[in-house]
């Protein structure tokens, strides 16, 4: 059973903006159970609203607040029709439920995300978010997020509507995905100071079925019918790459995601899937260009149920 516990009670919920009656309402609460450590969510609200969306982070998540909040003004969305939902914490997990604790790391506990993020649904469900026509949510993410949002919504489509990925990596169990995937879990856990993550341990070897079970270019057919959005920038540098560190490393891995999300599109038309797509002409692997995605899509009315 999760336990839930509201921020109101404890500090109170915050106005979205200051000295507006009918302005979003900031709120944090707390889901334990899944055999994992309890995680808060924070959430933008707005009565009246048509839609939420669930936004899942990258892949060096931490456990404070989202990227999303921290690096993106994508809360203010609750301001204009769309809540917004953001699970905190998954540090390197692709928000899965993994085959077991990976050896060697500080993090001794099985990740159960699939099983987090359906709790998160319920609660959301328990505080009347499931607003809008259809009664379902949004489920976006970046780079990892981007994988588990497809497949998320693939397997839960009686709660999901909507999947948007952003410079996600959309089919990795095509050649060399399963061995770039072994590197990034590593390094993320070392960078993160918790020891290297092991991709065995998420989804078994990589021949073993579970890899193309979470492939989202794989599981396309399970999302005909669902409204589905993929954005990736061209590797171009453009306004937000202010650190050039930061975009040395973000260029090449936004070149792969571009690969791959245009080859989901391809996958998608060759199938009959109707899919709705964004590639600016500028673009690496950076908060800003994700949050012009978001705005984007929210200006093309893709957040609408009709």
């Amino acid at each position: 059973m999760a336990f839930l516990l509201t921020l109101a009670g404890i500090t109170g919920v915050a106005s979205l903006t200051s000295g507006s009656a009918d302005a979003a309402s900031f709120g944090r609460f707390y889901v334990s159970g899944c055999g994992m450590p309890t995680t808060p969510v924070d959430t933008w609200t707005r009565w009246g609203n048509y839609k939420t969306v669930i936004a899942l982070d990258g892949l060096r998540a931490t456990s404070d607040v989202s990227g999303w909040r921290h690096e993106t003004n994508i809360a203010r969305l609750a301001n204009s029709g769309v809540n917004v939902v953001e699970p905190v914490g998954g540090l390197a997990s692709f928000y899965t439920d993994w085959e077991r604790a990976s050896p060697g790391n500080k993090i001794k506990y099985r990740y159960r995300w699939t099983c987090r993020l359906n709790t998160i649904v319920r609660e959301l469900d328990a505080r009347g978010l499931a607003v809008g026509p259809w009664g379902k949510y949004a489920i976006m993410g970046i780079s990892m997020g981007g994988n588990a949002a497809m497949i998320y919504g693939a397997y839960h489509r009686a709660r999901i509507s909507h999947v948007y990925s952003m410079s996600g990596y959309l089919n990795l169990s095509a050649p060399t995905m399963r061995e770039a995937v072994r590197l990034a879990l590593a390094d993320a856990g070392i960078s993160a100071g918790v020891g290297p993550f092991d991709a065995d341990a998420m989804w078994g070897p990589p021949w073993a079925e579970r890899w193309s079970k979470n492939d989202a270019l794989v599981q396309l057919p399970r999302m005909r019918g669902m409204k589905i959005r993929v954005a990736a920038g061209s590797a171009t540098w453009g306004s937000y790459n202010v650190d050039a560190v930061a975009s040395v490393k973000g260029t090449p891995l936004e070149a792969i995601s571009l690969a791959q999300t245009r080859a989901f599109e391809v996958a998608a038309a060759l199938q009959g899937i109707r899919v709705s797509t964004d590639f600016p002409n500028i673009g690496t692997h950076q908060w800003g260009y994700w949050q012009d995605m978001v705005w984007r899509a929210k200006n093309a009315k893709w957040f609408h149920d009709r």
